[in-house]
């Protein structure tokens, strides 16, 4: 082979390894464009949480609660959390009748179990704070409460919650375990009513929860009193089964049970699961 035909020979091998790197890299980048086109297909086929989250919570997570969905809110634009707070089973039975909910949070399991022994609740309801009770008195205890003995008083005007509602039956099982018989004025729907009864100065105490006493503020005093230890209600959490909105019903879900959540809970009075 001559000179002139080797350096001919030389200058086609670096033509055509040159080539294929342009080919190599062409093959590249068209597989990181398939990628990239893969990750964002992915990412746009990703569920957006939006719309209205209809929450059925036991009243008394009315404080915590709406603080914890205008956290939800602000950190899902485009979402509205609302809220039906009552006595739990007031709730559960609306549930069943067919009330359109998302989520249902109650204030003990026996209530839930309305809700999910019909059915109507997805998978196993998770206990996501408990809550245990306290005497609430006209602000100073004028009356000098200071066991649950004391609410057998006579002529002391005590308002107990609706032996149906948990409540009312946490309160029922501290007097039967203190063998106590108390009469009340009244029996109330709801916590958040008995409660009301003693900042109107219609009563002058109920048995409520401690988050209860301590949401009211200088409005009443509270009392603790032993026997309530007994009566520690686990309040549990569950995606209803015809959920108008499941995708962000499991998010406001997961931020009741995530750390924050806790937190916002906590400070309210609630105890940890």
């Amino acid at each position: 082979m001559t000179r002139s035909a080797r350096r001919t020979h030389r200058t086609l091998q670096v033509a055509g390894a040159g080539a294929a790197a342009l080919l190599a890299l062409s093959a590249c980048a068209s597989s990181d464009d398939s990628s990239s086109s893969k990750s964002d297909t992915s990412a746009s086929a990703s569920p957006k949480m939006s719309g209205t989250v209809t929450v059925f919570a036991a009243a008394s997570l009315k404080e915590s609660f709406t603080a914890l969905g205008k956290e939800f809110e602000t950190a899902h634009p485009g979402t509205k959390v609302t809220f039906n707070f009552a006595g739990s089973d007031t709730l559960a039975a609306s549930i069943t009748s067919g009330a359109p909910a998302d989520v249902f949070a109650a204030a003990s399991p026996k209530t839930m179990a309305i809700v999910t022994d019909k059915g109507d609740g997805v998978g196993t309801p998770a206990t996501f704070v408990r809550n245990q009770l306290e005497i609430a008195t006209l602000p100073g205890n004028p009356d000098k409460v200071a066991s649950l003995k004391d609410l057998t008083k006579s002529g002391l005007k005590v308002v107990l919650c609706d032996k149906t509602v948990p409540c009312g039956a946490a309160a029922q099982k501290a007097l039967t375990a203190s063998k106590l018989k108390l009469t009340p004025v009244s029996y109330e729907e709801d916590v958040k009513s008995a409660l009301n009864k003693v900042v109107l100065k219609e009563a002058d105490a109920a048995v409520v929860y401690k988050t209860d006493v301590h949401a009211a503020g200088s409005k009443v005093e509270g009392v603790e009193f032993p026997e309530s230890a007994d009566a520690i209600n686990d309040y549990p959490i569950v995606l209803l089964k015809n959920a108008p909105n499941a995708v962000a019903a499991k998010a406001f879900i997961a931020l009741v049970q995530s750390a924050e959540g806790q937190k916002v809970l906590s400070a309210a009075g609630f105890l940890k699961p």
